[in-house]
């Protein structure tokens, strides 16, 4: 039996705390840190560098516009920190700790990187909802075929124009 048809909405979700806490706690810092680590109000000045970065937030929260778009941001930095991070962690698992080349094979570590990277995006895609649209504007137009033999042409002449620059550096003897 329901005593109360209206729910109690969770602290972390209330617009108090998404729209006027956050955002105000998140300047705050920022201002405050970068206060601090660049020293522009002089050495020991943390009170000074407080209060600035009391005001700064507290201005920010004051302005709908201002506020809105740093509300809007962060999403956006979260999940741009999270993507950088699973690409930054395939990277370690494939550079590894040793700097040499294993058998004269270093570019097998960067088709690697090119994949990872490749299947990262696509991943990417796919979670956001916007992989079919990627696809049918790639792949299932009506000039696609032309935009890739074009594609494919351009690749294979920078591959022939970066053979001969790199085979006319081990050329060896000259006709002089």
């Amino acid at each position: 039996m329901l005593l109360n048809s209206k729910m109690v909405v969770p602290i972390f979700i209330s617009p108090l705390f998404l729209n006027y806490i956050l955002p105000f706690v998140l300047v705050f810092t920022l201002i405050f840190a970068i206060l601090q680590k660049t020293q522009l109000l002089g050495e020991g000045k943390k009170q000074v560098d407080a209060l600035i970065g009391l005001m700064v937030g507290f201005i920010l929260i004051a302005f709908p516009f201002s506020r809105d778009i740093v509300v809007e941001l962060m999403p956006f930095l979260a999940v741009s920190a999270v993507i950088l991070l699973v690409f930054m962690l395939l990277y370690g698992f494939i550079m590894g700790k040793n700097k040499g080349d294993v058998l004269g094979m270093a570019w097998i570590k960067w088709v690697l990187i090119a994949i990872v990277a490749l299947a990262l995006i696509t991943v990417v895609l796919m979670i956001a909802g916007w992989w079919d649209n990627v696809y049918e504007f790639v792949f299932e137009r009506e000039a696609s075929s032309q935009v890739w033999i074009n594609i494919l042409l351009f690749v294979v002449l920078a591959g022939a124009v970066i053979a001969v620059l790199l085979g006319k550096d081990k050329g060896g003897g000259s006709s002089e």
